[in-house]
């Protein structure tokens, strides 16, 4: 019997090694009455070096119908999409991607070390990666994540991220601690790959903003059908879009609440997101059967210190 026991405990670390592996490809659902969120574990399906690795949450449903959509309609064969509410460290500005030479490595915030092949960043190109280190625990309504990164050129960090149910949303709160030598300067956005009960975007959907839209501010605008509407603090559809639309800094560059607003009228339901901060670039992107509104989170921390902020989506039911 002592020997047994012995041999137990022995052998109980490499258990819970092998079922943490094992776990590494589990898809983890937090559900109530209301809301059901499928979330991904960082090996788990997408290993693009896009999105961020951590609690990538793949589809969101409010009482049966989804809230959420793809990047692609046809997109199953394609694991480098975006779908549900993906989101993205440095999508223009990776951490010292300028100072780095090309052949070596540079940091992407969520995922890992990439090798720089060209002097151009672009986050469609698909990157050799180094994966970061990836840890994970639950609670009932919870995923705790955390991604600890290599030293790369005195730039190093540690991520968690906690993503919480809520009674009619969820909430995602990112702390994010520099353990390296060298200031990290970049941002943070949710691509919010939005479809309310697949319903492709058109006249039942409108957008709004808690800040005046002023074209004429936009840094960009791909509206080639016009089919997308500018309103006073509003966006709305005349038709369906066949080609995909885009506008850039639609804030205008000014600091705004962290805020967008989206219903659907055919279906009665809307879903807004508020950011803990306020913002100075707003982007919208979108498509006929996905639209994806856009807060960014300016970074920039010093060695060893630890900035927090959060995200909190609601879902709601209109008259």
């Amino acid at each position: 019997m002592k020997i047994s026991i012995l041999i137990l405990i022995i052998l109980l670390p490499l258990l819970v090694i092998n079922q943490n592996e094992k776990n590494m490809g589990m898809t983890h659902i937090l559900k109530n009455k209301n809301l059901e969120i499928q979330i991904e574990l960082p090996l788990e399906n997408y290993n693009f070096s896009r999105f961020d690795w951590t609690g990538k949450i793949v589809a969101v449903r409010y009482k049966g119908v989804y809230v959420s959509g793809v990047e692609e309609l046809d997109q199953e064969s394609n694991s480098s999409l975006g779908k549900g509410f993906y989101n993205e460290f440095g999508m223009d500005n990776p951490i010292a991607f300028n100072e780095t030479a090309e052949g070596d490595w540079f940091h992407k915030i969520g995922i890992g070390a990439l090798k720089k092949e060209s002097n151009q960043y672009d986050f469609s190109t698909e990157y050799k990666i180094q994966p970061a280190t990836f840890e994970f625990s639950f609670e009932e309504n919870k995923v705790f994540i955390e991604c600890k990164s290599q030293k790369i050129n005195g730039y190093s960090y540690e991520l968690k991220k906690e993503i919480e149910l809520l009674e009619n949303g969820f909430k995602i709160v990112y702390r994010l601690h520099n353990t390296g030598e060298k200031t990290i300067i970049t941002n943070e956005y949710n691509h919010n790959f939005l479809a309310i009960n697949e319903e492709l975007i058109g006249s039942e959907y409108i957008l709004r903003f808690p800040f005046h839209l002023v074209p004429e501010l936009f840094d960009a605008t791909v509206n080639t059908e016009g089919n997308v509407k500018i309103g006073k603090n509003e966006i709305t559809f005349i038709n369906t879009p066949e080609k995909q639309f885009f506008f850039s800094n639609i804030s205008g560059g000014e600091h705004v609440a962290a805020f967008w607003e989206l219903i659907n009228t055919k279906n009665k339901i809307g879903i807004s997101e508020t950011g803990s901060f306020n913002t100075t670039r707003v982007n919208l992107w979108g498509w006929k059967h996905v639209i994806s509104p856009e807060l960014f989170y300016d970074i920039d921390i010093k060695p060893e210190q630890v900035i927090e902020w959060s995200r909190t989506y609601n879902v709601f039911e209109i008259n």
